[in-house]
């Protein structure tokens, strides 16, 4: 009977110990959207995003100032279907990650390099929201240059 408490209790620490945080479940979302991009897995790919997913980008506009433009979610997955695997590897680095319920908020820093090639850097800004079926890319809006990328 000793034996037994002793097996139980183990189980039940180590079961604790490997459960996944809220933050990791989070993490892992974001990270299977770039898994998904470098091996051009749409599969993969359409699991990280909500059904009324929002993309945007903000750019510099012909003036100068800042422009957001608008992509739907079809046509992301579409571009990454026409890509070949390890065409679109963006490196990211986590940065803050914030959660309330349902709703959770994560930036990130990336690099961007297009057939090995560096492309672009900015940040990303997700807003993702805690479904039934699980996190899910909600919001998505990103900063796009091509100088001033070192940490």
């Amino acid at each position: 009977m000793k034996h037994f408490f002793i097996v139980l209790t183990i189980l039940v620490f180590s079961s604790n110990g490997q459960a996944q945080s809220t933050e990791d479940s989070v993490k892992a979302v974001v990270t299977n959207l770039f898994t998904a991009m470098i091996k051009a897995d749409t599969a993969l790919l359409k699991t990280c995003f909500a059904d009324s997913m929002v993309l945007q980008t903000i750019v510099r506009g012909k003036s100068g100032g800042a422009e957001v433009k608008n992509e739907t979610a079809a046509t992301f997955i579409k571009s990454i279907s026409s890509l070949k695997p390890g065409a679109a590897d963006e490196r990211i680095k986590f940065g803050t990650v914030l959660t309330d319920g349902p709703l959770a908020l994560v930036w990130t820093p990336y690099e961007f390099y297009y057939n090995g090639q560096f492309s672009h850097c900015g940040v990303n800004s997700f807003h993702l929201v805690r479904f039934s079926t699980g996190w899910k890319i909600q919001f998505l809006i990103d900063t796009r240059r091509r100088t001033e990328c070192g940490d």
